[in-house]
């Protein structure tokens, strides 16, 4: 049962919380804004795309990044006030536990995790969708990493596309080749001068084309230069689009769609969006464990007081948040599998947490 004592720290935690947040996002906004302004004025942009488009949206994304060092601190800032007052002493006396005394944190902090985890997966991409597609027309002009000329890619398993050249603003493509394998062995190959998509999901008008189908030694050829040869080839203009932080606008569904499209296209370039995938979901979890981290460290009265505390708050968030980069990287590069890579930070500090629990005063 939820008593008077655990609806006093529940309070305490989230009021600090939430205080945290809106310290962090005032201060945010005011750098960030310091830093675009400039662009702001030379843009043809609105107050009102400034306001809904990009800084609504925008903090929803900052925030995100930051939640489990918001919880870190508020339980922390907190709770080292309590010790200071002789609170968590004189609660400790009155003949709770400390795992009792833990109830309410966790409680608290599962709130949060779960309020982090519907963000992660639903909200916040969402948001950057709208506030990274402002960045991308009125900042970020030119920053489209997709390629356009000499362009190979798998669009299905033993099937592989050469692109000489493909013009964004109409969506065609010039000298395309298309190259069907069985094992080692060519068995189709298709070569058009033009292609122009026509319509989703993956509808394309050839201009000039040939065809080859190889059986054995037997060769087939057909050539049309006249008539128009419309066809589906599993290309679209998306697939020339590629924004750093495109992983970052595509919600968790379209996630698990392009992961699952560019294996079944035999592609190997998946492992950055399989660890965005799984941040999603240790994120969350890992304020859980902050929040039991910061408690234990906090709980204890000591001479050097909330300075003390906060000192060695920020230092374990800091190193969490280096940890957990210095991982993603790892994952990333394919030197370790993705789940385990974005999993390795709250598996060594869920081991601190635990030793800490043991040694906390009791």
């Amino acid at each position: 049962m939820v008593k008077k004592i655990d609806r006093y720290i529940i309070k305490k935690y989230l009021a600090t919380f939430f205080f945290t947040m809106l310290i962090f996002t005032m201060i945010s906004i005011i750098i960030d804004f310091s830093d675009r302004v400039e662009d702001f004025i030379e843009e043809d942009v609105t107050v009102y795309e400034i306001v809904f488009d990009y800084y609504l949206n925008w903090m929803l994304w900052i925030n995100g990044l930051l939640f489990p060092l918001y919880a870190l601190i508020a339980v922390i800032f907190f709770t080292s006030r309590l010790a200071y007052n002789s609170e968590i002493i004189s609660i400790l006396n009155a003949g709770v536990s400390f795992r009792r005394l833990m109830f309410p944190y966790l409680l608290a902090g599962g709130f949060l995790a779960l309020l982090h985890l519907l963000g992660n997966h639903v909200f916040i991409p969402y948001g950057n969708k709208i506030h990274y597609e402002f960045q991308h027309t009125y900042i970020w002009k030119h920053n489209d990493k997709g390629k356009t000329s000499d362009v190979h890619m798998f669009i299905e398993p033993q099937t592989v596309a050469y692109i000489k050249y493909y013009r964004k603003q109409d969506s065609t493509a010039r000298d395309i080749q298309i190259e069907k394998f069985d094992g080692n062995d060519l068995v189709y190959m298709l070569k058009a001068r033009t292609a122009k998509w026509l319509s989703p999901p993956n509808n394309w008008r050839l201009k000039n084309y040939e065809i080859r189908t190889f059986d054995g030694i037997n060769e087939t050829l057909f050539i049309d230069k006249k008539n128009d040869f419309d066809t589906t080839l599993n290309i679209t203009p998306a697939d020339f689009v590629e924004f750093v932080n495109q992983k970052e606008m595509m919600t968790t569904k379209e996630l698990l769609t392009f992961i699952n499209t560019q294996k079944k296209r035999g592609a190997g370039n998946t492992k950055t969006y399989e660890v965005q995938l799984h941040k999603r979901t240790s994120e969350p979890i890992s304020i859980i464990i902050l929040t039991i981290i910061g408690m234990a460290v906090a709980a204890r009265k000591v001479r050097g007081g909330m300075g003390l505390h906060l000192a060695m708050g920020v230092a374990l968030g800091a190193t969490y948040i280096f940890l957990s980069k210095f991982s993603n990287t790892f994952a990333t590069n394919e030197s370790l599998p993705a789940i385990l890579g974005v999993w390795i930070p709250n598996i060594i500090f869920g081991i601190i947490a635990f030793y800490l629990v043991k040694k906390a005063q009791k």
